[in-house]
């Protein structure tokens, strides 16, 4: 299946000069939506995960659909103020600005294999701070699913450590 077909690229979005890259369509449409989970959970069961996590926003609805087919528990990863109960928090540098991710202290447990699941990788950034969230609740980053893989903005350099999986790749585009 070409993904691209259903990855929406929006120009000048949050921001100008920003090719922002839209994976909506792609979660609307059914056979697609299939193919992405399907593919992912593949994954998941590969690296042996036993929990997903999935930072706000896209990954909680990617994430909670593999941890579904797969049988598996999910962890949400928030934003500031969206928790309730007691959390860590990790800073970090996005393509086009600053932001925080949280996470409950009680949400991985030692010995916890977790796959990271987030709609794209562009310049890492949501995605080394949420390894540093389960790793420093004593869990293992069973590595990370993206759908789309941003090449020119070279995210896979700050986890290269770490096993990844992605399904389509843009580059200079």
């Amino acid at each position: 299946m070409n993904l691209k077909d259903y990855i929406a690229n929006v120009k000048d979005f949050p921001k100008k000069g920003i090719m922002f890259r839209d994976v909506t369509p792609a979660l609307q449409n059914n056979e697609s939506f299939h193919f992405i989970i399907d593919e992912l959970a593949k994954y998941a069961k590969e690296v042996g995960a036993n929990v997903i996590a999935g930072p706000e926003a896209r990954g909680f609805a990617l994430g909670a659909a593999i941890a579904y087919k797969e049988n598996l528990g999910f962890v949400t990863i928030r934003k500031p103020n969206k928790l309730p109960r007691e959390q860590i928090t990790e800073d970090y540098d996005l393509e086009y600005g600053k932001n925080t991710l949280c996470v409950h202290t009680d949400a991985f447990k030692k010995g916890d294999k977790v796959l990271i699941v987030d709609d794209l990788l562009a310049t890492g950034g949501t995605a080394i701070a949420s390894a540093k969230l389960v790793e420093r609740l004593g869990a293992t980053v069973a590595g990370f699913a993206f759908i789309i893989n941003l090449k020119d903005l070279n995210g896979l350099s700050l986890i290269k450590d770490y096993s990844v999986k992605y399904l389509v790749e843009y580059e200079g585009e």
